[in-house]
């Protein structure tokens, strides 16, 4: 069974949370989703209230260290996030960036300049689940 981290944006804005969660459901079909709670609603009120920073961290590092793919909704811009890819990278996991091409910002040049990362610009969140599909069919 696969194992894939879903990285989004919490502390950095929730815009795009019901997305998530809709990505996750659909990538849980296909393995294990280790951060299914990245697309909870009440996620800053029950998960991360109930946990320490540091307990988040140590975990999350676990989280990557143990899976496949690192799936990463990237329309929100997130430090954090941003450095789930970077821990991601290091330790040579395959990384699929997905990005909606109506998100108000452009995404940044470190992601997008990456040759190590692959990213889908997505318009429709079917659009996005076929980049899934093909990420996970490739591992």
């Amino acid at each position: 069974m696969k194992k894939i981290y879903f990285a989004g944006s919490i502390r950095g804005g929730r815009e795009n949370m019901e997305i998530y969660a809709e990505l996750i459901e659909f990538l849980s079909n296909y393995g294990t989703v280790l951060t299914e709670h990245v697309g909870y609603k009440d996620l800053e009120e029950t998960f991360e209230s109930e946990k320490s920073d540091f307990a988040i961290y140590d975990q999350d590092i676990a989280w990557l260290r143990e899976c496949d793919l690192v799936v990463a909704e990237v329309s929100q811009p997130s430090i954090g996030v941003g450095y789930e890819i970077g821990i991601a990278e290091s330790l040579g996991k395959k990384i699929l960036c997905l990005y909606n091409e109506e998100a108000p910002k452009r995404l940044s040049a470190m992601l997008a300049g990456n040759e190590k990362i692959s990213t889908c610009f997505y318009n429709s969140i079917e659009h996005a689940k076929r980049c899934m599909g093909e990420a996970l069919k490739n591992l």
